[in-house]
């Protein structure tokens, strides 16, 4: 999201004619300017002029809130490769990739795992990665056309929602996971002893319960501002945070970066550190599994490490009233999540293989049992 100060431009009902003929100035004071939320700037004195003669403002009749900016950085950022080619162009791969791959996941799941406590949780991953994925066809549009959203405000809502709110669901399924693996090796009899369908089934309602709570700041404000600077119409990327009406979605944002991205990163980081070392002193050789659990420890760092520290150091920057330049690299770390997205499936698969090797020690009861997780 790019910080901007904002001047409201009210709506008027008017005919395209009368757009084209006149201009009229928007009269502003203090009270009119609100903080931007990710570009900073220097208030423009004077008035904007808006006509909807194809230069200046949107030919809709149903023109969305005008903002302006303060900062050249938002506009490079808009006008930048980064944002227009690259970004969408990662949207496109993970979803060729990702979106079947998870149809299949859950086909399998369906059909032929026979373990329910880890059919539950997987489902849920890929139920939250299909929906992140579908969310993405509608980001690489925007993105394509010049960051420009020529779609509903409602729309608009409902996109921004559904990919920052599976981003976290995906998240803190995935340590879902790293916590059952971990009670599975590092305390397998009481991984035995607990009731393993209820256990999963909670945690999953739990993951869905903050994705619907999360989601929910997205969902009542509004998201597409009019940017007459760069002649378009931005969806989430430029926000007014400092205003009344969407505080509430700063201090969400803040929130969910810490509980819901952050913290499931290092509880990933402590279980796999703990499996990957209990396996190591096992006097038996667990090295398939070992390798297994270090790569998708690995990709799963990579992954969301950078977007979650970003996110953190950028929100804090703006709660100091420093600069927005970090805004743009989160942007490009957030792609990595939608990689991983298309990479569980196949992770999946390979934990599942590597498991397997677990047959091979059957009278070790103990191992056994904890990688059958």
């Amino acid at each position: 999201m790019i910080w901007i100060d904002i001047k409201w431009i009210p709506r008027r009902t008017r005919n395209l004619t009368d757009f084209g003929k006149k201009r009229r100035k928007v009269k502003r004071n203090s009270s009119d300017v609100a903080h931007p939320r990710t570009f900073l700037g220097v208030p423009e004195k004077g008035s904007i002029l808006f006509a909807l003669n194809g230069t200046q403002a949107p030919v809709f009749s149903n023109v969305p809130p005008a903002l302006e900016l303060l900062s050249n950085i938002t506009k490079i950022y808009l006008d930048s490769p980064l944002s227009t080619r690259v970004i969408p162009i990662i949207y496109i791969l993970a979803m060729a990739v990702g979106m079947p791959a998870n149809i299949a996941i859950l086909c399998m799941l369906a059909t032929k795992l026979r373990k329910v406590s880890s059919a539950i949780l997987y489902c849920s991953l890929a139920v939250s990665d299909l929906l992140l994925l579908l969310s993405l066809s509608f980001k690489a549009y925007y993105h394509l056309h010049g960051n420009n959203w020529a779609l509903s405000e409602d729309l608009c809502r409902l996109v921004t929602a559904c990919f920052y709110g599976n981003l976290y669901c995906s998240a803190q399924t995935l340590a879902c996971i790293s916590i059952k693996r971990y009670i599975a090796v590092v305390h397998p009899f009481l991984y035995k002893s607990l009731p393993k369908r209820t256990c999963a089934t909670w945690m999953t309602v739990a993951v869905w319960g903050v994705f619907a709570a999360g989601i929910a700041p997205e969902l009542l404000v509004q998201q597409s501002y009019w940017i007459p600077e760069v002649n378009r119409t931005t969806c989430h990327d430029v926000l007014p945070l400092k205003e009344s009406t969407h505080i509430l979605l700063l201090h969400s944002s803040l929130f969910l970066t810490i509980f819901c991205l952050l913290l499931p990163l290092v509880v990933t980081i402590v279980c796999y550190s703990r499996i990957i070392c209990e396996l190591n002193r096992s006097h038996h050789d667990w090295s398939v599994y070992i390798k297994a659990s270090s790569l998708v420890f690995v990709i799963f760092l990579v992954c969301f490490t950078p977007a979650g520290v970003l996110q953190l150091s950028h929100h804090i920057q703006l709660f100091l009233g420093g600069t927005e330049g970090l805004y743009m690299y989160f942007k490009a770390a957030v792609c990595l999540c939608c990689l991983h997205a298309c990479l569980d499936p196949f992770l999946f698969v390979l934990m599942s293989k590597s498991a397997g090797s677990r047959l091979n020690f059957k009278p070790f009861v103990k191992m056994s049992v904890s990688l059958s997780a």
